[in-house]
């Protein structure tokens, strides 16, 4: 056996268990342990067990109450083992099981079909005293629609964000699809409510799992990563002057990687067209005067994604579109009630440094013009 193992580059082991399997239907019949308790025995301690005295009694309490009654009949291994072959072992109440959740999957061909938002902690000088940075993120642009920088995370505040940006933007019920994370203001009956009134379709992340909302966790490590960033600003102002140099550098100035170097603004408002023939022209024209310098030909000016997806894992599998979803929602919605009418009185629009006299110290939505 040792040189045939060592022909085969195979383990010992490994060959003795293929000769010899220990289960299954060429499985040898083990032989019954000398200690094993008769049948008789069996059976006495199954009339104990289900005995009136210890029937809602778990076998450690049997095994101790009995012993020191001064009697031993088996140990409360061999009790439960009793048990289980019968099938009496189980959880005494139902359980809910573990929900299970599908993993999100989108896809956004244009802006405002898709948005991603989330909320991150800004340090301050202060020890444990933590402001929050709201951020909405267009799917297919990468372009932050609105953003704000509060002292307090509610749905409250995620309720005005969300109103003042659909009005801003002029989004149509069942053109939208927001898609957060389970956190306590995404999943506020209040919030809620909200989006179904304004007709926009609600898409969450698994529970635990992070990256399922990878656009906008990675919008915050680039924003996080910056050579200036404070690490802890000073107060709420700070805080608000900075973000606001940040985004409009991030979304005038900044050349993303993942929309072949263009600017989330030039996709959000449509001038990819534009600036992709300019970039052909000046590339053109160095191909003329240099020809050399290119080994693969002519270059080509790679334009952004047509379709930008989340989570798309199998290229062979059918992807659940935006629009897909918003169709299901109004289908159901329209075996339900109808909900109740949009309030008169239309969100109002702050801009920075206007201050709203209902709005105390609360900060002031900031969307990108």
């Amino acid at each position: 056996m040792r040189r045939a193992c060592v022909a085969l580059g195979l383990p010992r082991a490994t060959a003795y268990r293929h000769l010899h399997p220990r289960c299954g239907p060429c499985a040898r019949p083990r032989r019954a342990s000398h200690r094993r308790l008769s049948p008789a025995e069996r059976e006495t301690v199954l009339e104990v067990l289900d005995s009136e005295r210890f029937l809602d009694q778990p076998p450690r309490e049997v095994f101790a109450t009995l012993l020191g009654e001064g009697q031993f009949f088996c140990s409360v291994r061999t009790m439960y083992r009793i048990l289980r072959e019968r099938g009496a072992v189980h959880d005494r109440r139902d359980h809910r099981e573990r929900g299970r959740h599908a993993v999100p999957r989108l896809t956004a061909t244009a802006p405002n079909q898709v948005w991603t938002w989330d909320i991150s902690k800004l340090a301050t000088v202060a020890r444990g005293d933590f402001l929050n940075l709201y951020v909405v993120l267009d799917l297919f642009s990468r372009y932050v629609v609105a953003w704000m920088v509060a002292a307090h995370e509610n749905s409250a505040l995620a309720k005005q964000l969300f109103a003042e940006a659909i009005l801003r933007y002029g989004i149509r019920a069942g053109e939208l699809l927001v898609h957060q994370d389970r956190g306590a203001p995404m999943t506020a009956h209040g919030f809620q409510d909200l989006l179904a009134e304004l007709g926009v379709g609600r898409s969450y992340s698994r529970p635990r799992v992070s990256n399922d909302n990878a656009f906008s966790e990675a919008h915050f490590h680039t924003l996080k990563y910056q050579p200036d960033y404070p690490g802890h600003f000073q107060d709420l102002g700070h805080a608000r002057r900075w973000c606001a140099d940040f985004f409009h550098w991030y979304n005038d100035e900044h050349h993303h990687d993942g929309l072949a170097l263009f600017r989330p603004v030039d996709v959000f408002s449509g001038r990819v067209t534009e600036i992709a023939q300019c970039r052909e022209a000046a590339l053109a024209d160095a191909y003329v005067r240099h020809p050399e310098r290119f080994v693969r030909g002519a270059p080509v000016v790679h334009l952004p994604p047509p379709v930008v997806t989340l989570n798309r894992l199998d290229p062979t599998e059918p992807v659940v579109t935006a629009e897909q979803l918003l169709a299901a929602r109004d289908a159901l919605l329209a075996t339900t009630p109808s909900p109740a009418t949009r309030p008169s009185t239309a969100p109002v629009i702050h801009l920075p440094g206007v201050h709203h006299p209902n709005r105390g110290a609360e900060p002031e939505s900031v969307f990108a013009t």
